[in-house]
């Protein structure tokens, strides 16, 4: 009975994050989760932009005001981004839905793939909207 307490004592009680690395498919998968909740509140401000341009010019007006400015800018960038990733991710669950990319190195590599081009198309998105505005000349 004694010699069973120190095999006991050398195993880890439980892995924790200085040894455990999350696999990208962990990531992708809480971040589409979290991108979910991002689109739904940014569903509700849409609601309100629609509800203010039914309101008239004087609440349009101060919508556009908190929405022109940095933090409501901040917030757009974020719903932009919650939505590029949260498509692409899901474009990826349409493959894995017909059976493709379930090969862990083919999981893994989509995952990434999808990080980086959420990246890119969120940027390109923005530096778009500035050029049509006349704020960037390319």
């Amino acid at each position: 009975m004694d010699q069973a307490r120190p095999s006991m004592r050398e195993r880890p009680l439980s892995p924790h994050l200085q040894i455990y690395k999350w696999p990208v498919t962990m990531g992708t998968s809480i971040l589409h989760r979290i991108t979910g909740l991002g689109l739904g509140l940014g569903t509700l401000v849409m609601a309100i932009w629609l509800v203010t341009v039914a309101l008239g010019p004087e609440a349009y007006e101060q919508f556009q005001v908190l929405a022109g400015h940095w933090f409501g800018r901040f917030v757009l960038f974020g719903f932009t981004l919650a939505l590029v990733y949260h498509m692409l991710n899901g474009v990826r669950h349409l493959a894995w839905d017909f059976g493709m990319g379930f090969k862990v190195a083919t999981a893994t590599a989509s995952g990434l793939w999808t990080y980086a081009l959420t990246i890119l198309v969120t940027g390109a998105i923005w530096v778009f909207a500035y050029w049509s505005m006349g704020s960037i000349v390319l």
